[in-house]
């Protein structure tokens, strides 16, 4: 049911907005108003007034801007729950005797199943949070009044975060009072100047502890590509720039573009060692695990495969790794319903490497409903636990009742009070948080696409 003007307007004018000048009446009005109100409770009730279909293209420009406020209020509560989500978490913590220097934290994992994120974006929103919350509360409060967003506080929390307080505390002091007229890449450069500014000696310090986050991931995009992204100092990206544009001037004048040359380049000097490392055929041992149908092997049909680590690929792509040079192929049977993968092997509690084979290719990832960590690199964990005394009493060491779990939810499985439930017949794994929320993984299926 649909509100009119005057029927919100006979509710609000007894609110917040009674009194004020020229007290607004149309949709433009409100959106002005609403564009630079302080946001809350009372004036969020009121963004049921900007009806889009009743706002000029003025009225459209406030009405976002009064929306893009209220986000930023609304993200202001998120940190406060979230640092208090954070605290609990501490305040709960095992101190078991041999655990006592594990990460028992477990909070980014109730907060991934929550808000459907992934381990390590949930581990980032909680320490952001974490930060603004401790250390700048002047920041927190000017992204309740939406003078500021989310993007530009947390930009805050993760420039400084390897000064100490008194050092953080003179950087937002330096950049706070124009933050709200910046945009998000402006404040950056900012903070960054700012950091330079307050703790000069430290810049050293700061780039070894930034060196030990070093890393390289990836990320499956649409129609069948991928970005392949690391993070390393500076001069290692520029060196490794310079040995690429080197490679790629070697290349024919082919028809490709630079930056198509500069991929293949990349491609190029990690796969094929064209330096002259001595590696079998000039190429690296590295392992590319695509599952396909036999169909799709044999050109008979075009249903996508599955290369892990990435997701579905077309039958083109399949087709390219599995008749690659030196491809090892490796038979899986499938459920022809369920499109699981099926097999039995020896109850012994540690399972054999066909055993291991085959449920790191049909889990292909911890089973963790937030987490993506490659199932080979995870271990394989007995969901009814194994009995060493008696190995016929306890849960066998098959596929059914195995899973992989990335080292971090192998111990959250068994030292803390989350539980884990596999559906043999679905391949869903169903998790049991300590606060009684549900979370369901869905199993990776080899069936046809229809």
């Amino acid at each position: 049911m649909q509100a009119t003007l005057l029927d919100l307007d006979d509710t609000v004018t007894t609110g917040d907005t009674a009194g004020v000048p020229g007290e607004p009446v149309t949709a433009d009005e409100w959106a002005a108003h609403l564009a630079s109100a302080v946001p809350g409770p009372q004036t969020a009730a009121m963004l049921a007034l900007l009806e889009r279909e009743q706002l000029s293209t003025t009225g459209r420009i406030d009405a976002l801007k009064a929306w893009e406020r209220h986000t930023s209020w609304i993200q202001a509560q998120q940190v406060g729950l979230l640092a208090d989500i954070e605290a609990d978490a501490l305040d709960a913590t095992p101190n078991e005797i041999g655990w006592a220097d594990y990460d028992w934290n477990f909070a980014c994992e109730d907060v991934a199943c929550a808000l459907k994120l992934s381990g390590n974006t949930a581990a980032d929103r909680l320490a952001v949070a974490t930060a603004l919350e401790g250390r700048f509360p002047t920041t927190v409060s000017l992204l309740e009044r939406g003078e500021i967003c989310y993007l530009q506080a947390k930009a805050v929390a993760e420039v400084t975060g390897t000064l100490d307080p008194e050092a953080a505390g003179r950087v937002e002091a330096m950049v706070l009072p124009k933050m709200p007229g910046q945009s998000v890449g402006q404040t950056r450069r900012a903070l960054n100047r700012a950091v330079l500014k307050a703790d000069p000696l430290g810049a050293e310090v700061r780039h070894r502890r930034r060196r030990e986050d070093r890393t390289i991931w990836h990320r499956a995009t649409e129609d069948g590509m991928a970005t392949w992204t690391a993070f390393l100092p500076v001069p290692q990206a520029a060196q490794l720039d310079a040995a690429v544009d080197a490679h790629a001037a070697t290349f024919a004048d082919d028809g490709r573009t630079l930056n198509q040359k500069r991929v293949d380049a990349l491609f190029d000097l990690v796969v094929n060692h064209p330096a002259g490392e001595a590696t079998a055929g000039g190429r690296s041992a590295a392992v590319v695990q695509v599952t396909v149908s036999l169909d799709t092997l044999m050109g008979v049909d075009e249903e996508p495969g599955q290369l892990k680590g990435y997701g579905p690929v077309s039958a083109t792509a399949a087709r390219e790794v599995a008749f690659a040079p030196g491809t090892i192929w490796r038979r899986l049977i499938t459920h022809p319903k369920t499109g699981l993968l099926i097999k039995t092997d020896p109850t012994t509690y540690k399972p054999t490497a066909e055993t291991q084979r085959h449920v790191t290719a049909r889990d292909m990832t911890c089973t963790f409903p937030s987490c993506q960590m490659p199932a080979h690199r995870c271990d394989l964990d007995h969901i009814q636990p194994f009995d060493h005394q008696d190995p016929t009493a306890g849960g066998a060491t098959e596929p059914d009742n195995l899973m992989p779990l990335c080292r971090r939810h192998h111990l959250l499985k068994h030292r803390t009070d989350w539980q884990a439930e596999r559906n043999p017949d679905t391949g869903e794994v169903t998790w049991t948080a300590p606060t009684g929320h549900t979370y369901t993984n869905p199993p990776h299926t080899h069936t046809h696409i229809t």
